[in-house]
């Protein structure tokens, strides 16, 4: 039970039908208020008609035996300024709800004239009837059948007879019959409603959610396959399923990106440290085995490449584990003036102090990668300029070497590649000092691009933001 509300279909499906529900509920109660209220004022209505009627015949002198009481449907009672019951309806058994249950009329005490005393109880004229009529609720049997009525009360001076109320009532049996009616008809029809729409929303929501069960059983699938190049099902339509299914596939592109170039970074570590490695055991291992041909400064020199490819593989791993820079303040024109000393071919040009912040070391890597490709490609000069423009600090390395194919200018930037594959390890690096600038360029919140250079070599603009 717990499993079946505890999908979205079903509380959907619950949630729709009690809506429903409620609302059937309220309007339902509304109209059978309002149908009650409709005839109780028609029996009102037609019990004030009688009542008056009997009233304007008592006003023109009808005797009481002369009154016309005849009609079953509406029990009449008559009485006068003394409770007394002086006429009735001729079939009248029982009565409730007008004052006096008195069925058979009783002489009065003795004939009232207009003068009498009692007149001045009441502010009608001789003949005249009451504008105002009085109801109440009550029931009555005429001729062995017991009905419940609205009674009207309407007050008449008759003059030598005194004042007299007339009490006729409208049955009431109508209004039952049609709220009973009404509250059966609901009572049947509200749970067939109710039924039709819990199972139209458990149709429709499970065709709505039809794509998501497709996203899921495929999401399950590449998961146990681990194959990330699988991609979820797209509807055709523009809501919000579509657009989960697009999400959830730009998110599977972007982990299928990020495992692969995971993958290949571990095989490009992999393939990068063993070659020093190999050739600082074989250099040991004949070291071993013949000392005097030990070649000391080619084993420094494989151990100290092999020290850089581990700093700058630790320092990559850092930034993809989204190490954020310090914010340290720094010139980076005293920066570039410190990594430009004692290299022979390198000119530092600036304008003055340069403040940035971010990690000193890091920012000197930057610098340090950039000055050590452009020495490697570089045939006489490397110029390293720094300027303020605008908001940001702009620090350009540019050499007079081949420079950079337009088409090569972003894959240079791309972890262990490089362009002159002939080139041997030891000549040339390992193919991160650019992408370790990159990154770290874009953890300060700059950029780091290349483009030509005046004298025909490559050109590295590395922009910061300024303090």
């Amino acid at each position: 039970m717990s499993r079946l509300f505890g999908s979205v279909r079903a509380r959907a499906t619950l949630g729709a039908t009690l809506v429903v529900a409620v609302a059937l509920v309220a309007a339902g109660a509304a109209v059978l208020l309002s149908l009650r209220s409709n005839l109780v004022d028609q029996a009102g209505t037609k019990a004030e008609r009688a009542a008056r009627n009997i009233a304007a015949q008592l006003a023109a002198g009808q005797t009481y035996e002369a009154l016309d009481l005849d009609d079953e449907d509406t029990p009449v009672q008559v009485v006068d300024a003394d409770g007394t019951l002086v006429a009735a309806s001729p079939d009248l058994e029982r009565i409730t709800g007008t004052g006096t249950a008195e069925v058979t009329p009783r002489a009065p005490a003795e004939s009232r004239g207009t003068g009498d005393d009692d007149d001045d109880d009441t502010a009608l004229e001789p003949g005249e009837i009451a504008s105002d009529t009085d109801f109440t609720d009550g029931s009555a049997t005429v001729d062995g059948t017991t009905e419940d009525y609205r009674f009207a009360a309407v007050e008449v001076d008759t003059g030598d007879r005194g004042l007299l109320t007339v009490h006729a009532g409208g049955s009431l049996d109508a209004e039952q019959s049609a709220v009973s009616t009404a509250t059966t008809g609901m009572l049947t029809g509200f749970p067939l409603l109710l039924g039709v729409v819990g199972a139209v929303t458990w149709l429709v929501t499970r065709r709505a959610l039809r794509p998501v069960e497709g996203i899921r059983r495929e999401m399950a699938e590449i998961t146990a396959s681990e194959d990330l190049s699988r991609r979820v099902p797209e509807p055709g339509t523009h809501d919000e399923i579509a657009r989960l299914a697009r999400t959830t596939n730009e998110t599977l592109c972007a982990l299928q990106a990020s495992v692969e170039r995971q993958r290949r970074f571990v095989a490009d570590a992999s393939h990068e440290l063993r070659s020093p490695i190999a050739s600082l055991r074989t250099q040991l291992e004949v070291a071993s085995a013949h000392p005097e041909f030990l070649d000391l400064d080619g084993a420094v020199a494989d151990t100290v490449r092999l020290q850089h490819l581990a700093a700058d593989l630790l320092l990559l791993a850092r930034l993809d584990a989204g190490e954020r820079p310090t914010g340290t303040l720094l010139d980076l024109a005293a920066l570039a003036a410190e990594e430009g000393a004692g290299r022979a071919a390198v000119t530092v040009v600036t304008d003055g102090p340069a403040q940035v912040t971010g990690s000193r070391s890091q920012v000197g890597r930057v610098l340090a990668n950039l000055l050590n490709n452009a020495e490697r490609h570089a045939r006489t000069a490397i110029t390293l300029t720094v300027r303020r423009d605008g908001d940001r600090v702009v620090a350009e390395v540019a050499d007079d070497g081949d420079g950079v194919p337009e088409a090569d200018r972003e894959r240079i930037f791309e972890r262990f590649v490089r362009l002159d594959e002939a080139r041997s390890r030891d000549d040339g690096g390992a193919g991160l000092g650019l992408a370790i600038a990159r990154d770290v360029a874009e953890r300060h919140g700059g950029t780091l691009t290349v483009r030509e250079a005046p004298d025909g070599g490559a050109l590295f603009e590395l922009r910061l933001p300024t303090v």
